[in-house]
C-alpha cells in the first residue's frame, strides 16, 4: 500500500477525524500511486494517521479508516451491517402493519393504504456512515448502487454481493455511477445490473406508491431525504390550498393529497416529471380531481398567484453546485422567495428549501431574511428542517449537512 506524507501541521484536522486529506497538505506522494488506489497517511514525522482512496482533485483521500486496518471484505460487510442495524433501531424500515407514525392511512388505489410498510430509505450515506464517496438507496427488494469515487467504483460487484447477503429484503443491485464519477479517472462506467434483473420500480413511502425511475431518473431516482419534512407537510395540509414548486415526481404532493388539501398544484419545468408526479397521484389515489400539474418554469409561474395558495412549496434543484457559482445562487433563492412571500395568502405556510452544499444554513437564511423584508410582511419561523434520519450528518463532518428548509408563517 502507497503512502502518504502530508506536510507540517497538516494532520489537525485528521486528528479532529475529518474524513477527507486536500491535496494541498501533501508533501510527498509516490509517483506510481493510481486512482482507486488504497493508501496509508502518515504525518511528517512518519506516524500513521489513516487509510483511505486515493483520488485525483483537490481531494485528494476520501478517509475510510483512522485506524491501520485491512480494507478488505469483512471492512466493508461491518460498515454495511452497522449501517442497517441503525436504519432498523430507528423504525425507518417499518415492518410493523401499519404506516410510519402509526394512523392508518386512507385507502389507496392498488391495494396501498393501511397495513403499508416504508421499504424506501438511504442505506449508505457516504460520510455520515464512513464510507465517503459511496451512497446506497433502497427501493423494495432493489439497491441503487452509486460511487462518487474510483475506489468504490473498484470494488462494486463485492459491495453488491454484501448488499445482497446482508440486506434481508434486497434481490437485485443497480449500479448507476454513469454521472457521479469523476470525469478525470478516464474510466467508462456503465450503469445497469450487477445482480439481478430489471424489476418494478415502485416502492413504498410511509403507505405511499412510489413510481422510483432509477436507471433515468435524477439521483437515484427519488429525493429520499425529504421523507420526514414531506410528513410535517402532511400534517399542516388539511383545507389548504397547495402549490408544490419543483416538483419533480410530485413527493410533497402525494402528502398533502393524503393530508386532506383542498387542492394541489404540482409545477415543473421538465414534462417527465410532470408525467411523473401525474403517474405516482393515480397509482396513489382513486378520487384526484384535486390535483393539476403544469409544465412550466417556476419564476413564471410565480408571477402571478396573489392570494391564490395558502401552501407553497418551493424545493429547487441547487442553485450553487461550488462556492463560484454562490453569489448568483443566493440571490436566485431571494427572487424566488420573495415571490412567494409576497403572493401567499395571509395566514399562509411556505415550505422553502436549498439542496446546494455550497450554501450554509445562516446565508440561506439571511436570503429569505431579505425576501420577507422585501415584501414587507410579518414572518415567522415555524420549523428548521434538514434531511431526513438515514442521511446522517457525521459530527466531524458539518459538510454533510447539505439540505437545509425552513417552514414560515406568512402574515
Amino acid at each position: 500500500m502507497t503512502n502518504i506524507v502530508l506536510k507540517p501541521k497538516k494532520e489537525e484536522s485528521i486528528l479532529r477525524f475529518h474524513p477527507w486529506v486536500f491535496s494541498g497538505a501533501i508533501a510527498k506522494i509516490s509517483d506510481n500511486v493510481q486512482e482507486g488506489d488504497l493508501v496509508r497517511v502518515l504525518d511528517c514525522n512518519g506516524s500513521f494517521l489513516a487509510v483511505g482512496h486515493y483520488q485525483i482533485g483537490s481531494i485528494a483521500v476520501r478517509i475510510l479508516s483512522f485506524k491501520d486496518k485491512n480494507i478488505d471484505r469483512n471492512f466493508f460487510q461491518q460498515k454495511i451491517k452497522a449501517a442497517y442495524l441503525m436504519r432498523k433501531n430507528l423504525g425507518i424500515i417499518a415492518p410493523s402493519n401499519s404506516p410510519e407514525g402509526g394512523e392508518p392511512s386512507p385507502p389507496l388505489r392498488g391495494g396501498v393504504g393501511e397495513g403499508a410498510t416504508n421499504n424506501t430509505y438511504r442505506l449508505i450515506h457516504g460520510e455520515g456512515d464512513n464510507l465517503p464517496a459511496l451512497v446506497v438507496d433502497i427501493y423494495g427488494t432493489t439497491a441503487i448502487l452509486q460511487a462518487h469515487s474510483v475506489g468504490f467504483h473498484n470494488v462494486r460487484q463485492t459491495l453488491a454481493e454484501i448488499l445482497v447477503e446482508e440486506i434481508p429484503e434486497v434481490e437485485n443491485v443497480y449500479y448507476k455511477s454513469e454521472q457521479t464519477l469523476p470525469f478525470k479517472a478516464q474510466i467508462e462506467p456503465q450503469d445497469g445490473y450487477l445482480i439481478g434483473s430489471k424489476t418494478d420500480c415502485i416502492a413504498i413511502e410511509n403507505g405511499l406508491k412510489i413510481y422510483a425511475d432509477w436507471p433515468k431518473g435524477q439521483k437515484t431516482g427519488f429525493f429520499i431525504d425529504q421523507r420526514e419534512n414531506r410528513s410535517l407537510l402532511q400534517h399542516y395540509a388539511k383545507n389548504r390550498d397547495v402549490l408544490n414548486m419543483f416538483c419533480y415526481t410530485g413527493g410533497f404532493s402525494l402528502y398533502a393529497m393524503r393530508g386532506g388539501a383542498n387542492l394541489v398544484h404540482s409545477v415543473d419545468s421538465s414534462a417527465k416529471a410532470i408525467s411523473l408526479t401525474d403517474k405516482n397521484i393515480e397509482m396513489n389515489f382513486e378520487e384526484n380531481s384535486r390535483h393539476q400539474s403544469f409544465t412550466e418554469d417556476a419564476f413564471k409561474f410565480l408571477e402571478n398567484i396573489r392570494d391564490k395558495y395558502n401552501l407553497i412549496v418551493l424545493d429547487p434543484p441547487a442553485f450553487a453546485k461550488h462556492r463560484d457559482a454562490l453569489k448568483n445562487a443566493l440571490q436566485g433563492y431571494k427572487r424566488l422567495n420573495f415571490r412567494a412571500i409576497e403572493q401567499i395568502r395571509n395566514g399562509g405556510l411556505l415550505f422553502t428549501f436549498s439542496c446546494s452544499q455550497a450554501v450554509s444554513k445562516e446565508q440561506f437564511r439571511l436570503a429569505v431574511f431579505s425576501a420577507a423584508a422585501q415584501a414587507k410582511r410579518n414572518v415567522k419561523i415555524l420549523h428548521q428542517l434538514t434531511q431526513s434520519a438515514d442521511h446522517p450528518i457525521n459530527i466531524y463532518h458539518p459538510e454533510g449537512e447539505y439540505l437545509k428548509g425552513l417552514v414560515l408563517y406568512v402574515e
